[in-house]
């Protein structure tokens, strides 16, 4: 597919897989970065894609003598294209990871395909820019490659990695943030710019080079002191309280019930805003809501995201489980559904096994939902360590603590600024990147 450019094009916009945020991506870049051209195939058969994109469009893109740039995303093969295309070799060539393959998790190493990793290395070799989402992406990235390339019988290269580092950089995916305001219920108040903690650490989308060193974040398995601010919270309500009612039971009168706040008397809203697949690990989460239940813990739900043609087995059996605490179920196709399922959410949970950077889980965050995320991955370098978790335990007894105090998640402003990942504050880096000329 080609889409529609001006009449003297100089930024050749590539995606073999013009599909979710990559599609994003794009358009966003074609409407709001003048002089780009963009060619796309649709988001069907990753792999094949990954193998043959390259000689696609070596065939379909015309010779053009104002190209300056060529950006794409690291499904491309890159040393391929500019092998059979030399015209597209003297463009400054931009290559941006939103994942990356050396580190994608398969369920045995077996089955990874040495030749994706492969052509991934040997794309940033021929870029000028190798762009990543964020600083895990990278570093994991850059971390791999000797490892990787140890599979290789003999005669394996070397420092492969040292040559391709000087050309990287870390530039967050931009997102384009809605108003949300008249979807938030009254107990929802957005978080201001003066309420955040990460505002001196996030600047432009780059991360500041003492943060890119996620190892200890990475390993950690401790619960820090400020990680136990909910506990105390609750801790110091149940005191009050003298004794926490059982859940289970019905309050012993109307006049009981009605002395309790709006905020405390309905149940918390979970959401689960990820795609149906195995690495985002839906098995832990099911797994922490059945718990929930079987100890008579009140809570409602909402699992969204895209199904595609198999998703695991884990799904027909929770919703078999927790039909009763279901609000919503299942991809919802209106992005104003969407949104408005975000905004009556009260917390939103990863349990990833895999994320780079992870869209669904800011966008929630824009929308008041309070996020609970694992401590590993892409997660330290977004959230603050108030919202991750290092144990199934200890996920799950945020939960519980939650689910008994639910006014707990509605009145907390969450401690993110999304502002840094928008469009509007990236939109200046993006267009630098795809200016003329060498890095």
């Amino acid at each position: 597919m080609q889409a529609e450019g001006p009449q003297t094009p100089s930024v050749l916009l590539l995606e073999p897989f013009y599909g979710g945020s990559h599609k994003q991506l794009l358009d966003l870049l074609q409407e709001n970065v003048p002089g780009c051209c963009a060619f796309t195939l649709p988001a069907k058969k990753w792999h094949w894609r990954a193998r043959t994109a390259a000689l696609h469009f070596s065939q379909t893109v015309p010779t053009c003598s104002s190209y300056r740039v060529l950006f794409s995303s690291s499904v491309l093969n890159l040393c391929e294209l500019v092998a059979l295309r030399p015209d597209l070799a003297r463009l400054k060539k931009v290559m941006y990871f939103h994942e990356n393959q050396l580190v994608y998790p398969v369920q045995k190493d077996q089955q990874r395909d040495f030749q994706y990793g492969y052509n991934q290395v040997l794309s940033c070799l021929v870029s000028d820019v190798v762009v990543f989402n964020s600083a895990f992406n990278m570093e994991s990235f850059l971390s791999s490659i000797p490892s990787f390339m140890k599979k290789i019988p003999d005669h394996r290269p070397r420092d492969l990695d040292l040559l391709i580092r000087p050309k990287c950089r870390v530039l967050y995916y931009p997102i384009q943030f809605p108003d949300v305001s008249r979807l938030l219920p009254k107990n929802k108040v957005l978080p201001r710019p003066e309420d955040m903690s990460l505002t001196d650490d996030v600047t432009d989308g780059v991360m500041r080079s003492e943060d890119t060193s996620l190892t200890d974040d990475l390993t950690d398995d401790v619960t820090r002191p400020e990680d136990t601010s909910l506990t105390n919270d609750v801790t110091r309500w149940q005191e009050e309280q003298q004794a926490l009612r059982c859940v289970c039971d019905p309050p012993d009168s109307t006049s009981d019930q009605m002395a309790e706040p709006e905020d405390q008397r309905r149940p918390l809203h979970i959401v689960w805003p990820h795609r149906w697949e195995h690495d985002k690990n839906p098995e832990l989460f099911f797994s922490m809501l059945i718990r929930l239940k079987q100890n008579c813990l009140p809570f409602q739900l909402s699992v969204l995201g895209e199904t595609f043609t198999d998703p695991p087995e884990i799904f027909l059996k929770a919703r078999r489980e927790l039909e009763p605490h279901i609000l919503h179920w299942g991809f919802l196709p209106s992005r104003d559904d969407y949104l408005e399922a975000l905004c009556g959410a009260d917390v939103v949970v990863s349990t990833a096994r895999h994320e780079f950077f992870g869209v669904a889980m800011l966008e929630a965050v824009h929308c008041g939902c309070y996020p609970l995320c694992p401590k590993a991955l892409v997660y330290p370098e977004i959230f603050p360590a108030e919202y991750l978790y290092a144990t199934p335990q200890q996920l799950y007894k945020r939960l519980q603590a939650f689910c008994r105090r639910p006014d707990a998640a509605r009145r907390h402003v969450v401690k993110v600024d999304t502002t840094s990942f928008s469009w509007m504050a990236l939109r200046h880096r993006f267009e630098t990147l795809l200016e003329a000329g060498r890095p």
